[in-house]
Formats: C-alpha cells, sequence, structure tokens
C-alpha cells in the first residue's frame, strides 16, 4: 500500500466574509494540495467559516449535507483531493462544532461533531458530540476524526487506535498560550498510541483570539514529519502504511495494555477525587 500523501493549510488568518469567500480559500487550498501531490487535504476547525463568529454562528451554521458540503464535494472532485474540513452544523435545532471527510471523488465519507467542548465561547454555542470515534477508508488506510481539544485526552485518542485507526484527522483552533500542545502533546501521543496524526491549526488572529499555528504531521516513531510556521502555509508529508507497520511491530504498547488494571479511570467522573485513605505507615490528619 503506498504513502498517503497529506496536505495541511494553515490560513489564511481571519473570518470569511461569507460563505463563498471560505470556500474559495477552501479550493486555492485544494489546488496547491493537489499540485503538491496530496491525496489529503486536512483544513482547520470551523475553516469555512472562521472560529470567531459569536452570535453569528447560528446563520452561518449548514446541516452536514447542506449546500457548503455540496459546493465542497465539487471542489474535491475537480482536484482530485479528500478534503477534511471544519464547520458548524445544525442538526434537529442544535449546533455542533463538527468536521466533515470529503473523498477525492466527491463523496461523502464522514462527519464528525466534536465531543470534548473547550472554553465558555464553545460551550456556550455548541452541543458535545455523542459519538468518539467516527472513521472512513481512504486508499486503504483507516482514517479518524477528532477536533482540536479532543486530541489533548489521550483515552480520546487511544479509543481510535484501539478501533485500528491509522491516521488521525485532527482540525484544530489552538490558542496562545498553548504551543505546548502543538509541539509537545500532539507527537506524544502519535507515539503513545501508534498512529499518524494530521493537526490541522488556524493561525493569526479573529476577534478575541490568538491561534498559535504550528500546525504539523506527527508519526508514530515520535518524529514531526512536516511542521508549519505560525503564519498563513500549506505543508505536506506522507502517512506510510509499512513505517506504521514497523513501528507498530517495534513498539509494544497497545498489545502490553492490561486493561483489567484500569476500572478505576471510569471510577472517579470528578476530576478531583476524594483523598485517598492514610497508607499504611502514613501519619493521619
Amino acid at each position: 500500500m503506498p504513502p498517503l500523501r497529506t496536505a495541511l493549510s494553515q490560513g489564511p488568518a481571519g473570518v470569511p466574509g461569507s460563505a463563498e469567500a471560505g470556500l474559495d480559500a477552501l479550493d486555492r487550498a485544494a489546488r496547491r494540495a493537489a499540485a503538491a501531490g496530496a491525496r489529503l487535504l486536512v483544513t482547520p476547525e470551523l475553516s469555512l467559516t472562521g472560529y470567531a463568529l459569536g452570535d453569528r454562528l447560528p446563520e452561518r451554521a449548514e446541516a452536514a449535507d447542506g449546500p457548503s458540503a455540496h459546493a465542497v464535494a465539487r471542489i474535491a472532485a475537480a482536484h482530485g483531493v479528500a478534503i477534511a474540513y471544519g464547520y458548524p452544523e445544525r442538526a434537529d435545532g442544535l449546533l455542533y462544532n463538527s468536521a466533515r471527510l470529503i473523498a477525492p471523488d466527491g463523496a461523502p465519507l464522514a462527519n464528525y461533531r466534536k465531543t470534548h467542548l473547550y472554553g465558555g465561547y464553545e460551550t456556550e454555542h455548541f452541543t458535545p458530540g455523542a459519538e468518539l470515534v467516527v472513521q472512513a477508508r481512504l486508499d486503504g488506510i483507516r482514517v479518524g476524526l477528532l477536533i482540536c481539544y479532543d486530541v489533548e485526552f489521550p483515552e480520546a485518542v487511544r479509543a481510535h487506535a484501539l478501533a485500528g485507526t491509522d491516521l488521525l484527522l485532527v482540525p484544530t483552533a489552538l490558542m496562545r498560550p498553548y504551543e505546548n500542545v502543538a509541539r509537545t502533546v500532539v507527537p506524544a501521543r502519535a507515539w503513545e498510541s501508534q498512529l499518524y496524526i494530521a493537526y490541522a491549526n488556524r493561525c493569526g488572529r479573529e476577534g478575541e483570539f490568538t491561534f498559535t499555528g504550528l500546525s504539523c504531521l506527527a508519526a508514530p516513531d515520535g518524529t514531526v514529519r512536516a511542521r508549519a510556521g505560525t503564519g498563513d502555509d500549506l505543508i505536506t508529508a506522507d502517512a506510510d502504511p509499512a513505517r506504521l507497520a514497523a513501528s507498530r511491530a517495534e513498539n509494544p504498547y497497545l498489545a502490553d495494555r492490561r486493561p483489567e488494571l484500569y476500572s478505576t479511570l471510569h471510577a472517579h467522573p470528578h476530576p478531583h477525587p476524594e483523598p485517598h485513605a492514610p497508607l499504611q505507615g502514613e501519619p493521619r490528619r
């Protein structure tokens, strides 16, 4: 199975003034990705509309198969490149922070709703999704979807690894001063769960938010195959099934797990469990 050449678009900065402007930016990115030999283009969180829409979110939201989805399908087919893009989804009277994957021929492959909402802005405007592992096949590679904050939870990435995800697509809107997530956490997630992670971030300033950029393709051997800077950029690198297989054969994390010991992970839903009972020899307070 040949490597999957993957492009990550980081920009342009700012909120598109209209749906047409967002689609035009996506078309330009898809053209650049195809010219670079990419078979897949990953764009940032809420890439079609911009992140900092505030009270304009409801008017820009669409159904998963709405007009923008059909327009993206035409762009994908025109350039022969699969596209993962972020958008505000309207369904059953609720708003979701969603990502959709379109095949190179324009066929819909997957739709994911962000499960871990970050901060007051997102929790005020969006409903969290209820399905963590959403996958599709692309050129023989099993591709999964998460969005931004989701990847910061090791359980979310591990769930994908256990479900067989080879390449995890993460449209992102990582803000300053949390550059350590892009630089440290994402490569660590790829290493500990033995998969590729395509982390496509926003850049520049939108309203009260300043985004870090630093998009990357992190590999299961702990390396970063490509890294963007802090401005408008498009990078490419390969997700190589042969390298993935070799890394999984060498790294025994998944095989050496002992799930029977991990039941306490679900026993304390509160982030600060009650203090433990004193250990033997430990003074009581």
